[in-house]
């Protein structure tokens, strides 16, 4: 049973991970779109954010599959 949960919550970081950075990636294109002269520092800046969002995905699996 305790498996199973973990996989859930483990499918539930993944899922939230993808509309979050999905969200930002849209942002940063609407962005970018907006004003093409500040393209590399919307790009950098979302680029720190999708890996931050990663990091948190990343831990919130193995904290997850730890849980079992």
């Amino acid at each position: 049973m305790a498996g199973s949960i973990a996989a859930i919550g483990a499918g539930l970081v993944t899922i939230g991970a993808g509309i979050g950075i999905g969200k930002l990636a849209s942002s940063a294109m609407e962005g970018i779109a907006r004003q093409p002269d500040a393209a590399p520092k919307i790009q950098s800046g979302m680029i720190i954010a999708a890996a931050l969002i990663e990091g948190v995905a990343l831990f919130g699996t193995v904290v997850c599959l730890l849980a079992k």
